[in-house]
């Protein structure tokens, strides 16, 4: 149990230390990119599920699940 919990500390210290660092050099977390994507990604599966819908089981096209673009979470401070 108390190595759980040395595990826990450990993390949230390496996270507070990475999101300082982050700031140093002039990068910033995007904590709304999961908000904006939000409605990208609903409207992406329900065209997905048209498609389901309209061609069968059978006869399916890959749809594309993945919404999430890494590279946009950290993103470089705008100048105000």
């Amino acid at each position: 149990m108390f190595h759980l919990i040395r595990l826990i500390v450990w993390i949230a210290g390496v996270l507070v230390v990475a999101y300082f660092v982050l700031g140093y050099f002039g990068y910033e977390v995007n904590q709304h990119y999961f908000d904006q994507s939000k409605a990208k990604c609903q409207e992406l599966i329900a065209a997905c599920q048209k498609n389901i819908i309209h061609q069968g089981v059978d006869n399916v096209k890959n749809c594309e699940y993945q919404c999430i673009d890494p590279t946009l979470i950290i993103r470089k401070k705008s100048v105000k």
